[in-house]
């Protein structure tokens, strides 16, 4: 049983170096982007499910800012950025989706280890800037992150 837990620890080391490594590299070309340019992936699992008015879409929602949970104040200061949209996703197949249609030149991710490196892998060969932000308390409900990073990232540039 220990084991297993050392070797999740690994896991968890290993996405955050590779995730932090990736921000490093392409935080020029994001910082050169234009916001309009620019789109946000924030998790599902930051929604306030008690309180949450968000409209839900296929297979994501659009935040309408009712103030239950961070994800308003990131859509606010996304919106006041000039930021082309933001996009509460369900899973990772759904980012795909949208960049295929919205054809941004950088994205802001927020989301665990796991998911941002997983989603530096899939865009690898598309020629968008991605800038990740990691949970400070992640899981699959009631996740959290540090909205001072957030902001950080969201108003970047060169």
């Amino acid at each position: 049983m220990r084991w297993c837990g050392l070797h999740q620890k690994n896991k968890e080391q290993i996405y955050k170096v590779f995730t932090y490594r990736q921000n490093k590299l392409q935080a020029k070309k994001f910082a050169s982007t234009p916001f309009n340019k620019r789109i946000v992936f924030a998790p599902h699992c930051m929604r306030n499910i008690a309180s949450c008015i968000a409209i839900e879409k296929e297979s994501y929602y659009i935040c309408t800012r009712c103030g239950g949970c961070k994800i308003c104040k990131i859509s606010e200061l996304a919106q006041k950025s000039n930021y082309r949209a933001l996009y509460i996703v369900k899973g990772g197949r759904t980012i795909s989706k949208i960049i295929k249609e919205q054809k941004p030149e950088a994205i802001i991710g927020i989301a665990c280890f796991f998911e941002g490196s997983q989603v530096f892998k899939v865009l690898k060969e598309k020629n968008i800037a991605i800038q990740f932000v990691p949970l400070t308390k992640d899981g699959c409900s009631a996740t959290d992150t540090d909205l001072t990073e957030v902001a950080k990232v969201l108003i970047c540039t060169k």
